[in-house]
C-alpha cells in the first residue's frame, strides 16, 4: 500500500511540475521595442513558401495571417508593409518598409541572401535597429517543408556547414534572384494608395499577438543570432536605409507601450536556447480570439481601396507632401520595372522620385 501511495505521489508531483514548466515555456516574451509587433520568424517562414515577391508582400499584409501588427505612426490602425528588392553581384536584399506619412518612411527589416564561391545561398532576416535593437537576426537552421503547390517533383536543395548553417538554393524566391530574367520588384503601393484587397485594422494587444507565433521560439527550423554573417554585403543596404524621426520620437516617448496593455514581459536572451526535441516540430497552440486595442479617433489614416495591379509600376511617381494621409485614387500601376543596372540604388521610397 505504501508503495502505491508513493508511486501516486511521484506521478502527481511530475504532472504538476510538467504543467508549471509548460506555463513557463508559454509565457510571452518581449524585447520592449516596436519590433514586437512584427514577428520575423513568421516573416521568414512566409518568405520561404512564397513563389514571388508580390505574393510575399500580400501574405505578410493579410489580416488573416496575423503577422502584421505594426502601427508606427501611432494612429491606431495597422500600417501597410511595402516590399522592395535589389541585387548586387552575388547578393540580394528584400526591404520591408512602412510609410509613416507622405514624406517619411521607416525600414522594418531586410532579408539578405548571399551566394558563396561554391554556389550555395545563405539567407538572413535582419530587424531594423530602431525597431528591434542592434543585430536582431533570424535565419533558417534546418530544412522546412515547402508549400506543395510550389514544389511539385522537386527536392529541397540543402547542405550543411559543421556549424549548422543551411543553404536555401531551392527556395522559389531565392531561385528567381539568380535567373537571367531577374528584374527588380518595387512595390507600387504607398501612402494613400493601397490595393483593393487591403484596408487597415485595429492593432491587437501584444499578449494576444504573441500567442499566434509562440511556437516559433522553441523549434529547430529557425533560430535567432546576434551577428550578421556578411557585413560587407549588408553595408550596401545600410547606405540606402530609410529611417523616420517620427518613429524614433514615438519610441523614446513611450508611445508604443500601449500595445503591452500595462503588462511587463520577460525579455528573451539572444541567441535563444531551444529545448524542443529535434525529431518533433512544435505545433502552434490553440489561439484565442484577437483582442483589439480601444479605437482612437486620430483623424489621420483612412482606408483607401484601389484595384490591385497585375504588375508593379515602371515609372516613378512624384508625391505631394502632406501631414496626414489623404484619400488618393491613382491609376493602376503597369508593368514591373526591370533592373538595367543592378548596382544602382533601387530602394528609393515607393512611388516617389529620388531627390
Amino acid at each position: 500500500m505504501r508503495k502505491i501511495i508513493y508511486v501516486l505521489g511521484v506521478l502527481t508531483t511530475g504532472l504538476f511540475s510538467l504543467s508549471m514548466f509548460s506555463q513557463i515555456e508559454n509565457e510571452p516574451v518581449a524585447i520592449g521595442l516596436p519590433g514586437d509587433n512584427l514577428n520575423l520568424y513568421a516573416v521568414l517562414d512566409v518568405f520561404q513558401k512564397s513563389p514571388t515577391l508580390e505574393s510575399f508582400e500580400r501574405a505578410i499584409n493579410d489580416k488573416n495571417s496575423n503577422i502584421n501588427n505594426l502601427d508606427l505612426n501611432n494612429d491606431n490602425a495597422i500600417d501597410y508593409i511595402a516590399v522592395l528588392s535589389n541585387r548586387k553581384s552575388n547578393s540580394f536584399s528584400v526591404v520591408l518598409r512602412v510609410a509613416v506619412n507622405s514624406n517619411e518612411y521607416q525600414d522594418v527589416a531586410v532579408i539578405e541572401g548571399f551566394k558563396n564561391n561554391t554556389g550555395k545561398v545563405i539567407v538572413q532576416i535582419i530587424g531594423d535597429e530602431e525597431l528591434y535593437g542592434k543585430n536582431y537576426v533570424v535565419e533558417p537552421s534546418r530544412p522546412e517543408t515547402l508549400n506543395p503547390g510550389y514544389t511539385v517533383n522537386r527536392k529541397i536543395f540543402v547542405n550543411r556547414y559543421s556549424n549548422g548553417v543551411y543553404y536555401v538554393n531551392d527556395w522559389p524566391i531565392v531561385m528567381s534572384f539568380f535567373l537571367p530574367t531577374f528584374s527588380v520588384y518595387i512595390s507600387p503601393w504607398h501612402w494613400g494608395f493601397y490595393p483593393s484587397y487591403w484596408s487597415p485594422w485595429t492593432p491587437i494587444y501584444y499578449h494576444v499577438y504573441w500567442g499566434f507565433h509562440s511556437h516559433y521560439y522553441n523549434n529547430y527550423y529557425y533560430r535567432r543570432l546576434d551577428y550578421i554573417r556578411y557585413p560587407v554585403s549588408h553595408s550596401y543596404y545600410t547606405n540606402r536605409r530609410k529611417s523616420s524621426p517620427i518613429v524614433r520620437q514615438n519610441r523614446l516617448g513611450g508611445r508604443y507601450n500601449s500595445v503591452y496593455d500595462g503588462r511587463t514581459y520577460k525579455r528573451p536572451n539572444a541567441p535563444e536556447v531551444r529545448k524542443t526535441s529535434p525529431n518533433k516540430r512544435v505545433e502552434s497552440p490553440s489561439l484565442q480570439q484577437p483582442q483589439t486595442r480601444p479605437e482612437v479617433n486620430s483623424g489621420t489614416r483612412q482606408p483607401i481601396k484601389q484595384d490591385a495591379p497585375s504588375k508593379p509600376r515602371t515609372q516613378p511617381r512624384s508625391e505631394v507632401p502632406s501631414r496626414t494621409r489623404q484619400p488618393i485614387r491613382q491609376a493602376t500601376p503597369s508593368a514591373s520595372r526591370s533592373m538595367s543596372n543592378p548596382s544602382s540604388d533601387r530602394s528609393n521610397k515607393p512611388g516617389g522620385t529620388r531627390r
